[in-house]
């Protein structure tokens, strides 16, 4: 593995809710993104995955926890030295219209963080916008047009040349295909992946698709009720997943023609209320596996011997396995 450029410790975020009531939209989360590879989040709509993710870049201001950038802790920074570290940490939005200036031409939308991150000079700003422009396949003139002249597709490009400007060593992409047509997400994933190849980009990949993550990322890592509760490789986890959430999800991904039929899971009932979460295991009033152990204790996010961590009393994969388990450093 290469060295890391995210360590992410213990990260909370919380939200005031009804009645007075703290919602935990991120748990204690504890990751590392290493330099160079594409890291997909994947889990149902509401389980914190946008949160962690504009949390980690502090689009939205943790209540708690490390953020490592590069070894350093970028939860405290402020004023100048802030701005300069957060130009090396970007986010591609999942609402590309809503993430740009109706009133703007996109040249300006694209051209302000170079002007104000980098201290680029205006000419260096417009021929950088320019090749932004170029690389996304929109052309560079489409740098004096409004953001309402453009379809879903191109907006998206544009939000993606936007987060590229400043020449970041980590995005988020946040959904970025999710509200596109089948064909245009498509050529958005292709860019993307031509894009981190070519600029040696580090990513997190966020999105309910597993279709979608399984072309683009290196690792997966599933979020339930604000916890990380596996992380593997992208092999190992399409091989199988170690936790039964896992299990479900990747059951109602349509199979190759040419592959074994593959269970079909229905979890039932809604994500619990995360103002409330069960005691014990989150995922124990969905799970078929669950015994009495799963209800009154939490489990710690364990590294198995392959590598893998999974958050699971009973994990989904040979027993043998676990003869070298412990818990995943700060985890409880």
């Amino acid at each position: 593995m290469t060295t890391p450029l995210l360590e992410i410790e213990k990260l909370r975020v919380e939200f005031s809710g009804s009645a007075g009531r703290r919602v935990r939209a991120v748990r204690d989360v504890d990751l590392t993104i290493y330099e160079g590879e594409t890291l997909g989040l994947v889990g149902e709509s509401g389980c914190g995955k946008s949160t962690l993710g504009r949390s980690i870049i502090r689009v939205t201001e943790p209540t708690g926890g490390a953020i490592r950038y590069l070894g350093h802790d970028i939860t405290r920074l402020r004023g100048t030295v802030f701005r300069q570290t957060r130009a090396d940490l970007q986010m591609v939005f999942q609402d590309p219209f809503g993430s740009l200036n109706p009133r703007r031409t996109i040249g300006d939308s694209i051209a302000e963080p170079l002007l104000r991150a980098r201290g680029a000079t205006r000419a260096e700003a417009r021929a950088a916008v320019d090749d932004l422009l170029d690389q996304v396949g929109l052309g560079r003139e489409a740098a004096g047009r409004r953001p309402h002249e453009f379809s879903g597709g191109q907006r998206q490009r544009i939000g993606i040349a936007r987060a590229l400007a400043p020449s970041p060593r980590f995005v988020v992409a946040d959904e970025p295909v999710s509200a596109l047509d089948v064909s245009i997400q498509a050529q958005v994933i292709n860019l993307l992946s031509d894009l981190i190849r070519d600029r040696g980009l580090t990513m997190l990949f966020i999105s309910h698709d597993l279709g979608v993550v399984r072309h683009i990322a290196d690792r997966i890592a599933v979020m339930y009720l604000g916890e990380i509760i596996e992380i593997a490789s992208r092999d190992d986890f399409f091989a199988g997943p170690a936790h039964p959430y896992g299990e479900a999800l990747l059951s109602s991904v349509p199979a190759l023609s040419a592959a074994p039929a593959r269970e079909r899971i229905e979890l039932t009932g809604e994500l619990p209320d995360p103002a409330d979460p069960p005691p014990g295991c989150t995922f124990h009033t969905r799970c078929r596996y669950a015994v009495d152990v799963c209800r009154t204790e939490a489990p710690a996010l364990r590294e198995v011997a392959d590598g893998r961590q999974v958050r699971c009393h009973l994990p989904l994969i040979p027993v043998s396995a676990l003869s070298t388990a412990s818990p995943v450093k700060g985890t409880s």
